[in-house]
C-alpha cells in the first residue's frame, strides 16, 4: 500500500459565518461527491465541528472544501487536528448541533 491508498483522518473546527448558510449540507454534499466518510455539526456559537476520513488526496480536497465553504459563508479559521483512521464510518452524516 502506497501513502496515497493509507485511509487517515482528521479534524477540523471551523470558525467563522458558518451557521445559517447552509454550511452543514454544503460539507456532506462535497464529502459524499469527494468520496469521504465521516460527519459534521453545528458546536456553539460560529463553529461547525467535522471529521472526516479517506485517502490523504482525498482530505486533502475535503479541507480545501471546508476552508472555502458555500458562497455567503465566511471562514475565519479553519483549526485542525489529524487523528489515527478508525475506519468506523459507512457515509457521510450531519449530526445533530451539540
Amino acid at each position: 500500500m502506497t501513502e496515497q491508498d493509507e485511509i487517515v483522518r482528521v479534524h477540523v473546527w471551523i470558525k467563522g459565518r458558518v451557521q445559517g448558510v447552509s454550511f452543514r449540507a454544503f460539507v456532506q454534499q462535497n464529502a459524499l461527491s469527494i468520496g469521504v466518510t465521516g460527519w459534521v455539526r453545528n458546536v456553539g456559537y460560529n463553529t461547525v465541528e467535522t471529521v472526516a476520513e479517506g485517502t490523504r488526496p482525498q482530505i486533502e480536497k475535503f479541507l480545501g472544501m471546508v476552508r472555502r465553504g458555500p458562497a455567503v459563508s465566511r471562514v475565519d479559521e479553519a483549526r485542525e487536528e489529524w487523528e489515527q483512521a478508525t475506519g468506523e464510518f459507512g457515509s457521510f452524516q450531519v449530526k445533530a448541533s451539540v
